[in-house]
C-alpha cells in the first residue's frame, strides 16, 4: 500500500507550516499539494522550504481548485468562509477532509453534514489527544459531582485568534451540558459586565483571555462550598494538534462517507 497523499491549505500560515512538517516526518505521509489565497506572495514556491524541511517539490498554488485533486484527503486550518469553499470542491472529487477550522455557524455545520454523505470527513474542535482525554475525564467529573459545584470554562490563545470562545471550549461545554442533563444553549454564559445578579446554579460560564503567543489553554473549573476541582490542558507547542491532524488524515484511508471526530480516531466510541 502506498504513502496517503495529502494536501495542506492555508500551507503559508503557522499551522500549514507545522502540517507540512509533520507530513514529512510521518511514515505513509506524503505532501502532493499546497495552496494560499491567489495574493500571496509564496505563490510559486517550494512548500518544503517554507515550512524549513528542504526542497518536497510541491510548489505552492493560488487557487485551491487547481490543487486538491492532487491528494487523498486536505487538511484545512483555515478561516469558515474558506473551509466551505474547500468543502465544495472535496465533495465534488470525492476527496476526504480534515477540519480544524472553527467558529463555523450553524448553516456552516449544516454544509458540512449534507457534504459528509458523500465523502469522508474528520471534523474536532482540537487535534490534541491530551485536550480529547480532558474531554472524556470533564465528562466523568461532571456526572459525579453534579449540581453541587458550579462548572466555569477558561480558554487562553494568542493575540491573532479571531473567534471566542475557543472550538475547544465550546466543546467543553457540549461535553458537561450532555453530562450534566442541561441545555448549553439554555445555561451557557458567555459575558459578564455590570451588576449581573446571583449566579444561575446551573450555568455553565466561559472566559477568554487573548494575548501574545499563547497557543492554547483550557481549564474546567468545578467550584463548590470549601473546595474546588480544575481540570486544565495547556499546549506550548502546535506541534501536538498537527500530528493529531495528520493521524486524523492517515486514518481516513479507505473510510466510507461520513462526518467523524477524534474520538473515532482514538477509539473513545
Amino acid at each position: 500500500m502506498g504513502d496517503m497523499t495529502i494536501a495542506v491549505a492555508g500551507a503559508g500560515g503557522r499551522m500549514g507550516r507545522m502540517l507540512i512538517q509533520t507530513i514529512h516526518s510521518q511514515q505513509g505521509a506524503r505532501l502532493t499539494a499546497a495552496w494560499e489565497h491567489p495574493q500571496s506572495t509564496l505563490i510559486g514556491r517550494d512548500a518544503g522550504e517554507i515550512a524549513g524541511v528542504g526542497p518536497l517539490g510541491v510548489a505552492i498554488g493560488g487557487e485551491a481548485r487547481d490543487q486538491i485533486n492532487l491528494a487523498e484527503v486536505t487538511i484545512d486550518f483555515t478561516l469558515p468562509q474558506v473551509t466551505l469553499a474547500n468543502l465544495e470542491l472535496a465533495e465534488k472529487h470525492g476527496r476526504g477532509l480534515v477540519i480544524g477550522t472553527t467558529g463555523f455557524d450553524a448553516k456552516g455545520k449544516e454544509k458540512i453534514q449534507k457534504a459528509a454523505k458523500k465523502i469522508p470527513i474528520v471534523m474536532a474542535p482540537n487535534y490534541s489527544i491530551g485536550v480529547n482525554l480532558m474531554f472524556q475525564v470533564a465528562a466523568a467529573v461532571a456526572h459525579t459531582l453534579g449540581d453541587d459545584f458550579d462548572v466555569e470554562i477558561i480558554e487562553a490563545h494568542h493575540r491573532h485568534k479571531v473567534d471566542a470562545p475557543s472550538g475547544t471550549a465550546l466543546r467543553l461545554g457540549e461535553v458537561l451540558a450532555k453530562a450534566l442533563q442541561r441545555d448549553l444553549d439554555e445555561v451557557g454564559v458567555y459575558s459578564r459586565v455590570g451588576v449581573t445578579g446571583e449566579r444561575n446554579k446551573k450555568a455553565i460560564g466561559f472566559s477568554s483571555i487573548r494575548g501574545g503567543d499563547i497557543v492554547g489553554d483550557h481549564t474546567v473549573l468545578f467550584a463548590g462550598e470549601g473546595e474546588r476541582f480544575e481540570i486544565t490542558h495547556k499546549a506550548s507547542s502546535r506541534t501536538t494538534f498537527a500530528h493529531g491532524a495528520v493521524r486524523a488524515a492517515l486514518w481516513l484511508k479507505d473510510k466510507k462517507p461520513g462526518l467523524y471526530d477524534m474520538r473515532d480516531i482514538l477509539g473513545f466510541r
